[in-house]
C-alpha cells in the first residue's frame, strides 16, 4: 500500500487546481495528520497531509475530520506563518516521493515572505516540514536528532533533501536501457528488480509489469526472452500513454470478504478472481474513500487506548471469576453425599462410639444395600460428626444456588462488555467515545464526570434510507440502543439485532405501511454489518416487531428480551453499500 512517486505525480497534478489559493484554515487532527482549509474560486478544498509510518499520504478530502478542542503546538505555529498565505507554486523532483507546496505569507512585521511545507512520503521516514525562505527549518511534524544514520530535522538547521539513489525513470528510458539494466540481475525476480532499478514505482505496478510481461507466470531475469523485454516495454508504454491522455484508471484492490488491500493508477489484473476491484475517477478520490475506511479504527483507537484496556481486562477478569465459580458449582454436584453420610450416621448412632476414625455401615440408599465406608472425626461424638456433614451440605446446597446466579450475572456482564467493545471499534468521534465513558461510569466501572461535570448532549442514531423509501434506524451504543427500542419506536416497526453476537439494535420505521421483505433483508444486513459479525461471511439476525421486545427490570444497557422472532441468515453490507444508504442527520 506504498503511494509511489508516479501516484504523487497524480496528485501534484491535480493539485495544480489549487495554485493561487488561501489558507483559510489549519488543524492537527492527530500528532501525525495536518488538515489544512483553502479557499479557491470554485469554493473551500480541504487537504489533508499525513505523515504516519503506514499511512504516509496526501490528498484532497471531504471528510469530516474532528479536532481536538486544544491545538497542538506545531498547529498553532502553523497557522502563524501561513495563515491568509497563498499557494503559489507545487514542485517534485521527478517521481521522487517528495512534493513542495510554495506559499507567499507576511511575517510580523507585515514583510512578504516565501515558505515552503516539505511533504516526503516516505514509509517510517515520512515527514511534513515547514522550510523558511532563508532555507532553514522552521519546524516539523518529526524531529529527528543527527546521530550519524539518519539526516538531521531540528529547528533552525538549513534543510537537506533526503540522499537520492540513481535509478531510472521508468517513463522515459528506452527499452534498451531498461533491458540492460534489468540483465544486470540475472538470478533475480522481474518485479522484484524493477523496484530496485526504477524510480516512483510500487510493488503492485511493479509485479502488474512483471504478469503483463511474462504471460501472468515466473521467471527470473536470465532466462527472459526478447517477447517478455517487448510486452514489458508495450505495457509500460501503455501505462505512459493512459496517464497522459487522462484514460487511466484509480484502481483499489479488496479481498473477497471486502477488506481493502492495496490501490494503484492503472487496472490490475494479477490477481484474477481473487480479488474485487473499484474504480475512481481521481486520485485524491480513492486516497480519501481507501483511507477514511482503514484509519478509521485507528484513530478510535488513539484515543481512546485506555477504554479499550480498561474493556481487555475487565473481561479476562470476569471470565476468570466465572471460570473459577463453575469449578466450584461442580464441587457442590457431590453435596448430597454429605447428607446421606449424617442420615447413615444418625441410623446407626447407637453402634457408634467417640474416638473412631470411620465406620461401615449399610447404605439404605442404595438399592443392593451396600456396605459403606464414612470417615469420622475421632474428637467428636457420632451426632457431632453427623451434625458436620449435615452442615457441609446445606453449605453446599447454599452455595450452589448463589453460584448459578453469580456465573449467570458474570457471562451477562461478559456479554455486556463485549458489547461495549464492539461499539467502541465502531465509533468514529470523540463524542461518541465519551458517550462510551459515560456509560461504563453510570454502570460503576469507571469514574468519569466529563467536561466540567457537564452531561453529554445524546448523539442521534445512525439513519439509513432503502430505495423502497423506509427509514432504518441503527443505534451506536447499548443507551441509545434502548432509547431507540424502548423510547423512540413505534410497536408496529420492526426491530433487528444479530443472533447470538454483540451488535446495534436496528429499527425500521413502519410508518402504517407493511414493511417488504427486501426491506426487511436489507436492514438485516446492516445489523450485521453494525455487529461483531461484520467480517463474516453469513451472520444470523432475528427479526420481530417492536411490541414483543421488552427490557427487564435491573438488565443491563442494551439487554432486552423478544419473541415471536424469526431469523434471517444474510452477508453483511459492504462499506460502500453502507454509504450509499446513510442519510444526513
Amino acid at each position: 500500500m506504498a503511494l509511489d512517486g508516479i501516484y504523487l505525480s497524480l496528485l501534484k497534478k491535480e493539485f495544480e487546481s489549487l495554485i493561487g489559493a488561501r489558507v483559510d484554515k489549519i488543524h492537527q487532527p492527530t500528532r501525525e495528520e495536518l488538515l489544512i482549509g483553502l479557499r479557491t474560486r470554485e469554493g473551500s478544498k480541504k487537504l489533508l497531509i499525513n505523515a504516519g509510518s503506514g499511512s504516509a499520504r496526501v490528498h484532497l478530502t471531504t471528510q469530516e475530520i474532528e479536532n481536538p478542542k486544544t491545538p497542538p503546538m506545531l498547529c498553532m505555529l502553523l497557522r502563524k506563518h501561513l495563515a491568509s498565505g497563498r499557494l503559489t507554486d507545487i514542485r517534485q523532483d521527478g517521481f521522487e516521493r517528495i512534493l513542495y507546496f510554495d506559499f507567499e505569507s507576511t511575517d510580523e512585521l507585515g514583510d512578504k515572505v516565501d515558505l515552503t511545507l516539505v511533504v516526503e512520503i516516505m514509509g517510517r521516514c515520512s515527514n511534513v516540514i515547514l522550510v523558511g525562505e532563508n532555507g532553514k527549518t522552521i519546524d516539523s511534524i518529526h524531529r529527528v536528532n543527527p546521530d550519524g544514520s539518519a539526516r538531521p530535522v531540528l529547528p533552525g538547521m538549513t534543510y537537506e533533501v533526503p540522499p537520492r539513489e540513481e535509478r531510472l525513470d521508468i517513463f522515459s528510458a528506452s527499452r534498451q536501457e531498461l533491458e540492460e539494466k534489468l540483465k544486470q540481475f540475472p538470478k533475480a525476480e522481474l518485479g522484484k528488480t524493477l523496484l530496485k532499478v526504477c524510480e516512483g514505482i510500487s510493488p503492485v505496478f511493479a509485479r502488474e509489469c512483471s504478469y503483463y510481461a511474462l504471460h501472468g507466470g515466473e521467471s527470473l531475469i536470465g532466462d527472459m526472452i526478447p517477447d517478455n523485454f517487448d510486452r514489458l516495454a508495450f505495457f509500460i508504454d501503455s501505462t505512459k500513454m493512459q496517464i497522459e491522455n487522462g484514460v487511466n484508471v484509480y484502481t483499489l484492490l479488496k479481498t473477497e470478504d471486502g477488506a481493502f488491500k492495496d490501490f494503484c493508477f492503472c487496472d490490475i489484473k494479477q490477481y484474477g478472481s481473487l480479488m474485487q476491484t473499484k474504480s475512481f475517477e481521481s486520485p485524491s478520490e480513492l486516497l480519501d474513500y481507501f483511507y477514511s475506511h482503514k484509519d478509521m479504527f485507528a484513530r478510535v483507537k488513539q484515543k481512546a487506548s485506555d477504554l479499550f484496556k480498561l474493556l481487555n481486562n475487565l473481561t479476562e477478569r470476569t471470565r476468570r471469576r466465572v471460570e473459577n465459580q463453575k469449578a466450584e458449582l461442580r464441587d457442590c454436584a457431590d453435596r448430597d453425599k454429605y447428607r446421606i453420610y449424617g442420615d447413615l450416621i444418625m441410623a446407626n448412632i447407637g453402634e457408634l462410639i467417640k474416638g473412631m476414625s470411620w465406620c461401615r455401615v449399610t447404605n439404605y440408599y442404595d438399592e443392593e444395600l451396600a456396605q459403606i465406608e464414612i470417615p469420622l472425626d475421632k474428637k467428636l461424638s457420632p451426632q457431632e460428626n453427623a451434625q458436620k456433614y449435615y452442615s457441609q451440605y446445606r453449605k453446599l446446597d447454599t452455595a450452589e444456588g448463589k453460584l448459578r446466579k453469580l456465573i449467570a450475572q458474570g457471562e451477562e456482564e461478559i456479554v455486556y462488555l463485549d458489547s461495549v467493545y464492539e461499539s467502541l471499534t465502531r465509533a468514529q468521534t470523540e463524542n461518541e467515545i465519551n458517550e462510551l465513558r459515560e456509560e461504563l461510569a453510570g454502570e460503576g466501572y469507571i469514574r468519569w464526570q466529563g467536561a466540567k461535570g457537564k452531561q453529554l448532549k445524546a448523539l442521534p442514531p445512525m439513519k439509513f434510507k432503502t430505495p423502497e423509501g423506509f427509514v432504518i434506524r441503527v443505534g451506536r451504543n447499548n443507551r441509545q440502543n434502548d432509547r431507540l427500542t424502548c423510547k423512540e419506536s413505534e410497536k408496529t416497526d420492526m426491530w433487528l439485532h444479530t443472533k447470538d453476537i454483540t451488535g446495534s439494535h436496528v429499527i425500521i420505521s413502519a410508518e402504517g405501511r407493511e414493511i417488504p421483505e427486501m426491506v426487511i433483508y436489507t436492514a438485516a444486513r446492516l445489523a450485521a454489518y453494525f455487529s461483531k459479525g461484520r467480517e463474516s461471511s453469513q451472520v444470523a439476525v432475528d427479526y420481530t416487531l417492536v411490541k414483543y421486545v421488552k427490557k427487564p427490570n435491573g438488565a443491563k444497557p442494551g439487554m432486552v428480551i423478544f419473541t415471536n422472532n424469526k431469523t434471517l441468515f444474510v452477508s453483511p453490507l459492504l462499506p460502500e453499500e453502507v454509504d450509499k444508504l446513510k442519510t444526513p442527520l
